[in-house]
C-alpha cells in the first residue's frame, strides 16, 4: 500500500507538470527515482499511462482516467491527514456521549451545550439510557457513568464526587411519620428501581436492610416521580434530587445515616491517545461538575459531606 500511494503521488505530479524532471524537482527526487516509479505503477497496472518521446510526454486515454481518480484519493488522504491533526488539538467530528436519564437531562444536556458552543466544528450526540452501553460495539465516545468500571479495556477517570440520599416528599413523611432509625424504613412504602429492582439498602457500616413497597420500575425517573407525588421513600444520587430538597419538594430521610459513595466517572475506549474532543470534554465536565457539586449540592446534608 506505501509504494502504491508513493508510486500514485510520483505519477499526478508528472500528469501536473507535463514531465519527468519537473515532477522529479518537486519532489526532490531524482529523474532516475521518478521515472522507476512510473515504470512500476504501469507494470502493476498492466496499461501504459503515459506516452513519452524524447521531447514529449502526454497522458494516455487510461493514464487521464487514473490521474483524475489518484488526484482525488490523494486529496482526500491529505484532508483525512488534517483533520486528525488538527483533532489531537482541538474538539472536531462527531462526540457520541452516554450517561443515565436523569443525568443526561438534568445535568449533562445543558453542559455539553454549552461545550458544543465553545467549540463550532464539534457535533455532538447525547445517548440517556440507563443500560450499560458498550463503547466499543456501539461506537460510543464517552459514558458519564456512577461508580468505577471493572472493563480492563476502558478507561475510567472520576471527575466529580457523588453521594447517595433517602428521600421523599414532606406530604407523605408527615403522613407515614419519619423514620428515626434504620430499622424504621421495614415499616416504610419504599419505591424500588432497577433493573431488576433491589429491595436491600445497603450502608456505609457494611449494615443492610430489606424494604418493600408496591411501586417498583427500571426507569430511575419515574421512581423520581413518584416521590415527588408523595408515594414513598426513594433511594437516589444528590445529583438527581438536590434541587428538589433544596427547593422543599423532597426531604432527606435518615440525613446522618451515611450511605456508601460512588463517585462519577468519565468513561473512554482505552487507546494510546484519546481524542481532543474526549480529553477537552472530560476536563470541561469535570471543572463545571466539581464546582456544582461543591456551591450547590455538599452542603444540603451531613450525609453529602461523605460522598465518594
Amino acid at each position: 500500500m506505501s509504494d502504491d500511494l508513493t508510486d500514485m503521488t510520483a505519477f499526478v505530479r508528472i500528469a501536473e507538470t507535463g514531465s519527468l524532471s519537473a515532477a522529479a524537482l518537486e519532489l526532490n527526487q531524482s529523474l532516475a527515482v521518478v521515472s522507476r516509479r512510473l515504470a512500476r505503477l504501469e507494470d502493476r497496472l498492466g496499461v501504459r499511462l503515459v506516452n513519452r518521446t524524447t521531447r514529449t510526454l502526454s497522458l494516455t486515454d487510461e493514464g487521464a482516467l487514473f490521474h483524475l481518480r489518484c488526484a482525488r484519493i490523494l486529496t482526500e488522504i491529505e484532508e483525512a491527514k488534517a483533520e486528525v491533526t488538527q483533532g489531537r488539538e482541538a474538539a472536531v467530528g462527531l462526540l457520541r456521549v452516554t450517561s443515565t436519564f436523569a443525568f443526561a437531562r438534568r445535568q449533562l444536556a445543558p453542559l455539553l451545550n454549552e461545550f458544543g458552543a465553545q467549540h463550532p466544528k464539534l457535533r455532538i450526540h447525547l445517548d440517556a439510557s440507563d443500560r450499560i452501553v458498550n463503547l466499543v460495539d456501539e461506537g460510543v465516545d464517552l459514558a458519564i457513568r456512577f461508580g468505577a468500571m471493572s472493563d480492563s479495556s476502558l478507561i475510567a477517570r472520576a471527575i466529580a464526587p457523588n453521594a447517595y440520599v433517602m428521600c421523599a416528599s414532606p406530604s407523605y413523611l408527615d403522613r407515614r411519620g419519619r423514620p428515626h432509625v434504620v430499622e424504621d424504613l421495614r415499616t416504610h412504602d419504599c419505591i424500588l428501581f432497577g433493573s431488576p429492582p433491589s429491595s436491600r439498602w445497603s450502608f456505609s457500616d457494611g449494615s443492610s436492610v430489606k424494604v418493600k413497597g408496591d411501586l417498583t420500575t427500571n426507569d430511575g425517573e419515574l421512581a423520581h416521580a413518584w416521590a415527588l407525588e408523595g408515594a414513598g421513600i426513594v433511594l437516589k444520587s444528590a445529583w438527581d434530587v438536590f434541587t428538589d430538597v433544596r427547593e422543599g419538594r423532597l426531604e432527606i430521610v435518615l440525613p446522618d445515616t451515611p450511605l456508601p459513595g460512588s463517585p462519577l466517572h468519565a468513561v473512554f475506549p482505552h487507546t494510546r491517545l484519546a481524542p481532543a474532543k474526549v480529553r477537552l470534554v472530560v476536563d470541561f465536565l469535570s471543572r463545571r461538575l466539581r464546582t456544582e457539586w461543591e456551591e450547590n449540592i455538599a452542603g444540603l446534608a451531613s450525609s453529602l459531606g461523605r460522598a465518594g
